[in-house]
């Protein structure tokens, strides 16, 4: 740990589905913490979990078995404080495209019941800090798949919330909106928020992450940061990595959890 104190705590998070008359487990038992100020980055190909887990971690799916805790609230029991607390960025952008930048960050920081005085001072520092100023009046609409991405990012943080929550921040962005997206979120992790975020690009999480969960099948198979997962697994670079757990966890019907797993 960095000596801040535990922002996000999961412990055997689970959730079941029923499809097409059969219980699916799209988690399974994942148990992980994040440091305040840490970013922690869930790796796994499409179908793993992640979308699962963060949703678990955002409120919005109630766990079958299993609990989670963000800057020490509940996420059963207290929801509404949890959601005061995080910033929750899916795949969808959730913008309206009629709006503009400006009337985005209202409407989201009315939803939020911030004064439209605070509203608009926050406003303008986040549209500084994403480097947004120019369009603010534009509507979205108009706006490229990476600058929906950062107004998506800017709506997440306008009641400035201590975590964020970010599932698959680059998908399906070309590579320079994918910089600049990735150099924001460098730029919010610099403030001291927490983030937790899933991707299935190795270079996304080598880039951003401090430590990194292999997530597979809904199963948490390792837990570590680049160095020590290199040093447990083998290999010159993630992706090196990644491929030995998961084979590992193909030829083993057992389960083996990781040094780090059992820390909650």
């Amino acid at each position: 740990m960095n000596g801040k104190g535990i922002a996000i705590e999961a412990h055997e998070l689970t959730k079941v589905f029923r499809a097409r008359g059969r219980d699916v487990r799209a988690a399974d038992g994942v148990s992980f913490y994040a440091d305040a100020g840490e970013v922690f980055g869930l790796l796994g190909p499409n179908g793993a979990g992640k979308t699962t887990t963060l949703r678990m971690l955002a409120t919005i799916l109630t766990p079958s078995s299993g609990w989670a805790k963000l800057a020490g609230f509940d996420t059963r029991e207290s929801p509404r404080e949890v959601r005061e607390r995080i910033g929750f960025v899916a795949t969808e952008t959730g913008l309206y495209d009629r709006f503009t930048a400006r009337e985005t960050l209202r409407f989201f920081g009315r939803i939020t019941r911030l004064e439209d005085k605070e509203i608009d001072r926050r406003s303008a520092e986040i549209f500084d800090l994403l480097d947004l100023t120019k369009i603010v009046d534009r509507r979205v609409g108009t706006f490229s798949t990476g600058e929906k991405q950062k107004l998506s990012l800017a709506r997440s943080i306008i009641h400035n919330p201590p975590i964020l929550i970010l599932d698959e921040p680059t998908f399906g962005l070309d590579v320079m909106a994918a910089r600049a997206v990735l150099d924001t979120i460098r730029l919010l992790r610099e403030q001291g928020r927490t983030i937790v975020l899933s991707t299935h690009i190795m270079r996304v999480a080598e880039k951003l992450c401090d430590r990194i969960g292999i997530l597979f099948a809904g199963r948490l198979q390792a837990i570590g940061d680049l160095e020590s997962l290199r040093a447990t697994y083998g290999g010159e670079d993630l992706e090196d990595v990644f491929f030995s757990v998961v084979q590992g966890e193909k030829s083993d019907s057992g389960f083996s959890a990781p040094p780090d797993h059992g820390m909650v």
